[in-house]
């Protein structure tokens, strides 16, 4: 679907209630994220589509339409790879995009400039530390350094195993094996690890599972090793892309999201022919999994996803409830937020809700005791927090002011606040919160088990996820272990295996609760478990 602009002027000659101008806006899906135009409103009179209802915005198609395509969990990985939503965009992006006119995304026609000590910074195969450090880790990194692979080894082995749930000990462990071995089959990832550091632990617990696999089972002598590149900066993000580009044994890269950096430097790699799987050059037909150049975006699978999520809360909030009668709070400083709120509105009519109040939680005044009262003398009974997730602690404050007010309000979200600092920080608060998630721990689930046994602890969907891609790329770079013929490979095409989860995410995302329980976050009681 190609970009259009919204100024919130309606050039259609139709009535939309409640719009008012704004600053122009880029917008990819149906709807504009900061008004709910549709995308018809901003063409001529003469020349819009008949049928759109106008009073909320178009739903832009339905869940259950002709894309009811059965996906397994790499699709989760993909769309959320850039760090959760519309702009504040998925697993890997370093902060929320804030909504604003885009500079231009295109990268200087000239050569970027050449790598500096800091850029090469950004980039470690077990030289450099990114996240928690120790004494054991610290002595592993600067025997990695020194290509002292006996001592890396032994270091690293002995730092994972007195800290289990350490997953960048582990990675360099096996690359330090891989390096002893020669010649290793070499991809990255790029994870925020100085942004986002719990997050990108997350994804780097279901890479190094995957490399365990991969090393433990490897007919060929070649083991995996991978790459971690910090991705919290963009700014840097071209003169790495350089750097990895001028590193032919880096064969293939998961990662990356849509602020002007990624975007630079997802178009290096494209010129250079370095395969990424990042959400802007990634599409899926069916099962089949193919990479496109990053200004031909063919599905636009995020909004079909928040699409999913709206669809699923509102119905579950029918359930709880007969025509709901629903808040929302959100941030309007977030994309992600924004949409989020926007398919929430448009999936209300189809369980016949009703939207009682729509609260800006990023104005400098919000006041959680407030607003939460404001919306049970409205007769609100149900608060969808479609809110991102630097936004965790107004959604902790949101929960305890529901909490001194004897709970009247069933507290319900996304993705973006599945973590753990919300089970953390929210105490008693937050018990009996409802979201959506694009996978949830269940100990009967077969990579759950493994991961209590693995990590010593529970993973969320980031880690399953994470493992997926980290498995679909790593299968094709062992087949054809050259870059050009990787490239050629995922643009015609590959079919995806078997993955952690399967389910159809564009038509019905799984639920989760917070609940009693002792496999939480350390220093909380509560867990996530799935919704019975």
């Amino acid at each position: 679907m190609s970009s259009w602009t919204c100024d919130g002027v309606p050039k259609d000659g139709k009535q939309y209630p409640g719009v008012s101008p704004h600053a122009p806006q880029n917008n990819t899906g149906p709807d504009c994220i900061i008004c709910g135009l549709p995308r018809e409103a901003m063409e001529p009179s003469g020349s819009s589509k008949p049928g759109k209802t106008v009073m909320t915005g178009s739903n832009g198609g339905s869940a259950n339409g002709s894309q009811q395509w059965l996906i397994p969990a790499i699709i989760a990985l993909i769309i959320l790879l850039l760090g959760g939503g519309v702009g504040a965009f998925f697993l890997f992006r370093s902060d929320d995009q804030a909504i604003a006119p885009s500079p231009s995304l295109s990268p200087s026609p000239t050569t970027p400039s050449p790598t500096t000590p800091s850029n090469g910074q950004s980039i470690s195969r077990g030289e450099k530390l990114f996240l928690r450090s120790t004494p054991k880790k610290q002595e592993g990194a600067d025997a990695f350094s020194q290509e002292n692979w006996p001592n890396a080894i032994a270091a690293y082995k002995r730092a994972a195993e007195r800290d289990p749930n350490d997953p960048e000990s582990r990675i360099y462990w096996h690359n330090a094996q891989a390096k002893q071995a020669g010649n290793p089959i070499t991809i990255a990832v790029a994870v925020p690890t100085s942004a986002i550091p719990d997050s990108a632990a997350e994804i780097l617990r279901g890479v190094a599972r995957y490399q365990t696999e991969y090393n433990q089972s490897s007919t060929s002598g070649r083991l995996l090793e991978v790459a971690i590149i910090d991705s919290s900066d963009p700014s840097p993000a071209p003169n790495v892309a350089q750097e990895v580009i001028n590193t032919p044994e880096i064969l293939g890269i998961v990662g990356y999201g849509i602020d002007s950096g990624s975007q630079a430097a997802l178009k290096q790699y494209e010129r250079a022919g370095v395969t990424v799987l990042s959400p802007l050059t990634t599409s899926f037909q069916g099962s089949t999994l193919k990479t496109i150049p990053i200004d031909k975006k063919e599905d636009e699978l995020l909004v079909s996803y928040l699409q999913a999520v709206g669809k699923t809360l509102t119905e579950y909030a029918a359930q709880k409830q007969p025509s709901p009668n629903i808040a929302i709070f959100y941030n309007s400083d977030s994309r992600y937020s924004q949409q989020l709120r926007q398919e929430i509105i448009n999936s209300l009519p189809e369980v016949k809700g009703n939207l009682i109040k729509e609260i800006d939680i990023s104005y400098s005044g919000f006041d959680a005791n407030s607003a939460v009262t404001d919306v049970q003398n409205s007769g609100g009974r149900i608060a969808i927090l479609a809110m991102s997730k630097s936004k965790v602690s107004q959604a902790v404050a949101i929960a305890k002011a529901n909490q001194n007010n004897g709970f009247p309000l069933l507290l319900m979200g996304g993705d973006e606040l599945y973590n753990a600092d919300i089970l953390r920080d929210g105490g008693d608060a937050i018990a009996d919160i409802v979201l959506a998630v694009p996978w949830s721990f269940s100990p009967t689930d077969d990579f759950a088990k493994d991961a209590l046994q693995s990590w010593k602890g529970r993973v969320s969907w980031r880690t399953a996820t994470a493992y997926d891609a980290t498995k679909a790329l790593a299968e094709t770079v062992s087949k054809n272990p050259d870059r050009t013929l990787v490239f050629q490979e995922l643009t015609n095409g590959i079919n995806l295996s078997d993955s952690t989860t399967n389910f159809n995410l564009f038509d019905q995302v799984p639920l989760v609760q917070a609940v009693k329980g002792n496999q939480g976050p350390k220093g909380s009681d509560y867990q996530f478990d799935p919704l019975k």
